[in-house]
C-alpha cells in the first residue's frame, strides 16, 4: 500500500505541475543537488493590460503575475526567481508593475531573454539581480506608442513625455546603460523601417550596458543558484 501511495502521489505533483505550467507558464524548480527551490515565471506574447486580448493570441496577463509575485516574496519556501522572456511588449502600465514588482524583491532574481524582449520588455528583462541573453536574442528598443485616438494638444506630449521618463529612468536605474545613450537608441531613425528606434541582437545589448551577460539556460540556472547561496 506504501508504494502505490508514494506513487500516486509522484502522480499527482506531476499532473499539477503540467497543469501550472498549462495555465499559468509557472513552475517550481526544485529537483537540484542544491536542494534550493526555484520559481519559474514566464513573460510569454503580448503583456496583457486592462483590456483583453484574442483568445487567438499568446498573452501574459499581469493581475495573475502580480499575486504570484506577492506570494513568491512572502512564501519561506521559494529562494529564488528565475524569469524567462519572449515577448513582443505590450500594455505599457502592465508591464511597469511586473518590473516593479520584481524589481523590488528580496529573494534573488534572474532573467533570461529568449527570442525576443522588446519594447516594454525591455524594463522587465533588466529588473533582476542579473540578466542573460542567448545570442539570438533581440531587443527592440523605441519610443512609447498609444492606440486610438491621440488629442493634440501640449498637454498629450507632455504626458508622452512623462510616461518615457519613466520608462527609460527604471531601466536606466536597473542596468549600465546611460539615459542619454538609451534615448539615442530609441530615436535612431535608420534601423527600423517606417519607424524609430533600435534592434539589438545578443552581445550588442551587452556592449550596450542593458543586458549582463550573453548565455542560455545553463549559465542562468547556475548564476541564480550562486545567488542564493550568498
Amino acid at each position: 500500500m506504501a508504494e502505490i501511495s508514494k506513487e500516486q502521489e509522484k502522480i499527482d505533483a506531476e499532473k499539477h505541475a503540467d497543469e501550472r505550467i498549462e495555465k499559468n507558464g509557472q513552475l517550481t524548480l526544485n529537483k537540484n543537488d542544491k536542494k534550493h527551490n526555484i520559481h519559474l515565471l514566464t513573460i510569454i506574447g503580448e503583456i496583457e493590460g486592462h483590456d483583453n486580448l484574442s483568445n487567438n493570441s499568446k498573452t501574459t496577463k499581469y493581475e495573475h503575475i502580480l499575486p504570484q509575485l506577492a506570494a513568491i516574496e512572502d512564501s519561506c519556501e521559494i529562494q529564488g526567481v528565475l524569469v524567462l522572456l519572449n515577448t513582443m511588449g505590450g500594455d505599457v502600465e502592465a508591464g511597469l508593475a511586473i518590473a516593479e514588482m520584481l524589481g523590488s524583491l528580496s529573494k534573488p532574481t534572474v532573467s533570461l531573454v529568449l527570442g525576443g524582449s522588446h519594447s516594454i520588455g525591455v524594463p522587465i528583462a533588466v529588473s533582476t539581480d542579473y540578466s542573460f541573453i542567448v545570442p539570438t536574442g533581440t531587443m527592440v528598443i523605441h519610443p512609447v506608442r498609444m492606440n486610438g485616438m491621440v488629442i493634440g494638444v501640449p498637454q498629450t506630449f507632455d504626458y508622452f513625455k512623462q510616461i518615457q521618463d519613466r520608462i527609460t529612468g527604471f531601466v536606466c536605474d536597473h542596468c549600465k546603460i546611460t539615459q542619454e545613450r538609451l534615448e539615442a537608441l530609441m530615436m535612431e531613425t535608420g534601423v527600423l523601417t517606417k519607424d524609430v528606434g533600435t534592434i539589438l541582437v545578443g552581445e550588442e545589448t551587452v556592449r550596450h550596458g542593458i543586458i549582463d551577460e550573453v548565455g542560455g539556460i545553463d549559465k542562468a540556472v547556475k548564476k541564480l543558484h550562486e545567488l542564493i547561496i550568498r
